[in-house]
C-alpha cells in the first residue's frame, strides 16, 4: 500500500541527472515563497517542469539535445554515463550536500521511478513534521524556516 505522504515527491521532479529537485534549495524556497518570509535565496520549479535540459550539465553534454528531444529521459540512459560533468558534480554533491546524483540515477536504472521516489522520501522526510529537509543545508523550509533566516552560509550543513 502506496503511503500518502510520498505523494510529495513526484517523478516530474526527478531530474534527468538524478537530482531529486523536492529536496533541493532552490525548489523549497519557491515552494515556500521564502522571499516573501524574509530569506533571499533563488527559486527554481525544476528542470522537467521548466521542459529544460539538466541545469547544471547542458554546457557539456553531448546529449543534451537528447534530453530535448525526450529521446533520453536520464542521462543513465547515455552511453557515456556518468560524463565527467556529472562526475564532478555528484563529487561536490556527495561531499557537501549528503546525496548522489550517480547512485540515484543508477537506482532509478535497476528499480524504477516510483521506488526512488519512496527511499528519497524516506531518506529526506523531516522528523518533526514529515515534510522533507533540504539537501544543501538539512533544514526543513516548513517547520525550520527561522532557523534558515538565522543561518549565515545557507547552502551548508551544520554539524
Amino acid at each position: 500500500m502506496k503511503n500518502k505522504k510520498n505523494l510529495k515527491f513526484d517523478k516530474n521532479l526527478i531530474a534527468p541527472c538524478g537530482m531529486n529537485c523536492r529536496i533541493c534549495s532552490a525548489y523549497l524556497a519557491l515552494k515556500y515563497d521564502i522571499k516573501k518570509k524574509g530569506v533571499k535565496m533563488s527559486y527554481c520549479m525544476g528542470c522537467r517542469a521548466r521542459d529544460k535540459e539538466c541545469a547544471f550539465l547542458k554546457k557539456k553534454c553531448s546529449s543534451t539535445k537528447n534530453i530535448l528531444n525526450k529521446k533520453i529521459e536520464y542521462c543513465f540512459e547515455c552511453k557515456g554515463f556518468p560524463c565527467e560533468r556529472l562526475n564532478g558534480l555528484d563529487k561536490r554533491y556527495r561531499e557537501n550536500y549528503k546525496m548522489s546524483m550517480i547512485e540515484n540515477s543508477r537506482y532509478i536504472k535497476k528499480h524504477g521511478i516510483e521506488r526512488i521516489i519512496e527511499k528519497e522520501y524516506e531518506k529526506w522526510k523531516c522528523k518533526k513534521c514529515d515534510e522533507v529537509v533540504c539537501c544543501h543545508n538539512g533544514i526543513c523550509f516548513n517547520c525550520d524556516l527561522d532557523k534558515l533566516k538565522k543561518k549565515e552560509r545557507k547552502y551548508r550543513w551544520d554539524e
